[in-house]
């Protein structure tokens, strides 16, 4: 009559064993779909770099840290409620100018309220506006006019009823063609916004 009682032990015991090897906390890195990720994860008794999609970093209880790996799988499986609060993917949208200005050309003014219907489908509704520029003309006044470029789509799209506090405009001037050219080369595929909805 005894063997019950010991099994019952025993498996009260590995109950009790496994829940003290748990981890105390466990940080996973997850994919995303536009940029490549990394994070390093610190206590007091060490860090972990963590590069790649699913790479995991195990805390003890007593504060060391363990690598480990985790997958797709397991994270759909065990954080599905975790899984619901991650923002859909940015949007992304290119407009392109008229030479030498702010001024959409036709095709792209035509695409402004497509930015527009994406912001107001998000809860944040963050956008963020990089502005370009081919080569023609000096960098500093292609810093400029990007810069311009970009101002010129935020008030389009606050005059749309986006509020401007959601709007970040930047200026990149010449330095990331996305056709690369020489100097004074005009280039209407490089005269362009670049617009980010997340």
């Amino acid at each position: 009559m005894t063997l019950p009682l010991i099994r019952c032990i025993t498996a009260a015991s590995a109950v009790a064993l496994c829940a003290a090897c748990a981890p105390a906390g466990r940080v996973i890195l997850l994919p995303q779909p536009d940029r490549p990720t990394a994070v390093v994860v610190s206590t007091t008794q060490g860090s972990a770099d963590l590069a790649s999609p699913y790479a995991a970093a195990e805390l003890g209880h007593k504060g060391e840290l363990q690598p480990a790996q985790s997958s797709e799988a397991e994270v759909r499986e065990r954080y599905p409620a975790l899984l619901k609060l991650v923002p859909p993917t940015p949007q992304r949208f290119t407009l392109n100018f008229q030479p030498g200005t702010s001024d959409l050309t036709p095709e792209s003014a035509a695409e402004l309220d497509q930015v527009v219907v994406a912001a107001r489908a998000r809860s944040g509704g963050e956008i963020v506006i990089v502005g370009h520029t081919d080569r023609q003309g000096a960098a500093d006044a292609n810093d400029v006019l990007s810069l311009e470029r970009a101002n010129a789509i935020r008030d389009l799209l606050v005059g749309k009823g986006v509020r401007p506090e959601l709007i970040e405009p930047v200026g990149r001037g010449e330095r990331e063609p996305v056709v690369p050219t020489d100097d004074d080369v005009p280039e209407p595929r490089n005269r362009r916004a670049e617009i980010v909805v997340r």
